[in-house]
């Protein structure tokens, strides 16, 4: 399923990929108005380094084969407490939770609306 993605999309998407691999209190912060640098932050906890690099391998690797959108950069360290991905239009934050809570990015960014998960589509069953 290639084709071009939206920032909005993309960060929903990201949302959904990071909480596939089960990290935690995953949030989607649109900093348009606050920020010339990007249009979204996703931000999400992880429990260990493992943990970290399957979520951010997850993303990676899903946007780059379904969709060939690749990060532009990536910051920080797999065997770390935090990693960016930056995928232009959106930045993934991927933390311990210790890292998120001493760095604050959702007070940091309070002034940013969040924005809800998209909602899964509930099949009906068919009668048979």
């Amino acid at each position: 399923m290639k084709g071009v993605m939206g920032s909005k999309e993309l960060a929903l998407f990201c949302r959904e990929l990071a909480d596939s691999k089960k990290a935690e209190d995953i949030i989607v912060l649109d900093v348009r108005e606050l920020s010339n640098a990007t249009d979204y932050f996703v931000i999400a906890s992880v429990t260990s380094e493992p943990h970290l690099r399957a979520v951010a391998e997850e993303i990676t690797e899903k946007l780059r084969e379904g969709h060939d959108v690749r990060s532009r950069a990536e910051d920080g360290s797999l065997r770390g407490s935090w990693v960016v991905l930056d995928f232009f239009d959106v930045m993934v934050h991927l933390m311990r939770a210790e890292a998120r809570k001493h760095f604050d990015l959702e007070g940091l960014w309070g002034d940013a609306p969040r924005l809800k998960p998209r909602k899964r589509r509930v099949r009906k069953a068919t009668p048979a």
